[in-house]
């Protein structure tokens, strides 16, 4: 019931592998390129962690090198500190060389029940209610716009509870992206709220519904180029809305500064009020929603704990101990790059403010100062100079912004190619689909002598 996996592993081998076998991670990021070493020292949850946490609660034993050069062996039994240590260090305490992972039985269907919700408020209280229901296996939601959304819920299943429920997939060219489809469903007038709609999907479909689109973001891409944001498209040109393309793209192009990306994990209490947030101040929507386990605060890159006010109440210096949801706000944000730095400025402020912490794949704003104030960096520090990595960057080294860079062209014809793609928003796009599309050039290469 274990896989042991070398860190470099991508979420779609890895489920292929284990359900070649008759067995499942419990927890599978919905990117298939996002891989297992990632998933463990860095940020990585979805829809099955209010049951099981973020994917490092499935390691059960992790090998690494530290700087010295060692190789030590950890678990909750052996060198442990280590162990909790590497949750969320982003590769700061040594490299991983091997991961032992916890399984589950596969069942190669996933009874999806789609929910319409009329408000954030109601959104939050169909969350925490199905995620109380000992059937669910995957717990969801999207917000389409302030008085509309979906909470999905999912039972995983051997078979059908009925033979009359629809069968739907999401992975073929031809298959509607999964949150155009969610949508479609609870804003049909058929839609009866009392009798929420039931389907039948496959498994692996399930778990990487999102990489067809990239949730939502590839309907930007869409009208960046002006192309009409209508189904034959979506058909025609799939093949570029993967996410393996979508963001190798996305980064070629150098967009990843004009669109809001972040990724906050609020105790769910204060969920609510930062959705009235974003709403009031930058209007991004779709926004998504995910229900996370008690535990999660631990695992996002050694914070400190939270003792502020939930729903307006004070903890009376208690650590807040309750179940934390997940807000994705990701968009286009067109303007200045002083009010764009604001505009993230101003999210960050409101997360501090409500006891939010930020997947930290995301642009980071904060201030050194701010940043210590979240993060236990006395705690964190002494982890470590005790397994000598000090000479080692640390996270905040390593995520901390260092604003827009001028970028250097060089001379001749190909520097004036290059300052002439980068002058139009256009010409930058289509750089960054032949990038993606040519490949090859996200892994280091190995040196010949």
């Amino acid at each position: 019931m274990t896989a042991r996996v070398e860190p470099n592993v991508p979420m779609d081998k890895l489920v292929a592998r284990t359900v070649s076998e008759g067995l499942l991670p419990p927890v599978v990021m919905e990117f298939p390129g996002i891989t297992v070493g990632g998933g463990f020292v860095g940020t990585a949850g979805e829809s099955s962690s209010f049951k099981h946490g973020f994917f490092d609660r499935t390691v059960i034993r992790a090998e690494v090198i530290l700087a010295d050069g060692t190789l030590v062996n950890c678990s909750a039994t052996e060198n442990a500190e280590l162990f909790e240590g590497l949750r969320g260090s982003f590769g700061t305490l040594g490299v991983l060389t091997l991961l032992e992972i916890r399984l589950v039985p596969l069942k190669r269907w996933v009874e999806v029940t789609y929910h319409r919700t009329t408000s954030s408020k109601d959104a939050m209280d169909k969350l925490q209610k199905e995620t109380e229901k000992e059937q669910n296996d995957y717990v969801d939601g999207v917000l389409f716009s302030k008085d509309s959304g979906v909470v999905v819920s999912g039972c995983l299943v051997s078979e059908p509870s009925s033979p009359k429920i629809p069968v739907r997939r999401f992975s073929r060219p031809w298959d509607e992206w999964f949150w155009i489809h969610a949508r479609s469903v609870v804003s049909s007038p058929s839609n009866n709220p009392k009798s929420p709609t039931v389907e039948l999907v496959p498994i692996e479909d399930y778990l990487f519904r999102y990489d067809r689109g990239a949730f939502w973001m590839g309907m930007y891409a869409y009208h960046h180029f002006f192309v009409p944001f209508w189904y034959i498209f979506r058909v025609l040109l799939d093949y570029f809305m993967h996410t393996r393309i979508m963001y190798h793209a996305l980064h070629a192009s150098g967009y990843t500064d004009r669109y809001i990306i972040q990724d906050i994990a609020f105790p769910a209490g204060n969920v609510e009020a930062f959705v009235e947030c974003v709403d009031d101040k930058i209007g991004i929507y779709p926004l998504w929603l995910c229900p996370l386990r008690k535990d999660a605060r631990e695992s996002m890159g050694h914070p400190r704990q939270y003792e502020g006010t939930v729903r307006g109440q004070k903890q009376d210096g208690q650590a807040y101990a309750g179940m934390y949801i997940n807000v994705g706000v990701w968009g286009p944000y067109p303007s200045s790059e002083a009010a764009y730095v604001l505009a993230n400025r101003e999210l960050e402020k409101k997360t501090s403010e409500l006891g939010g912490l930020k997947w930290l794949y995301s642009r980071i704003f904060y201030t050194e100062d701010e940043w210590w104030q979240l993060y236990d960096g006395e705690k964190y520090d002494a982890l470590r100079r005790k397994f000598g990595a000090t000479g080692l960057p640390s996270i905040w080294e390593k995520v901390k912004d260092r604003g827009k860079k001028k970028e250097e062209y060089g001379s001749g014809v190909k520097g004036l190619l290059k300052r002439v793609i980068r002058s139009s928003a256009l010409l930058s796009g289509f750089y960054g689909i032949y990038k993606a599309v040519r490949g090859g050039d996200y892994m280091l290469k190995r040196k010949t002598s």
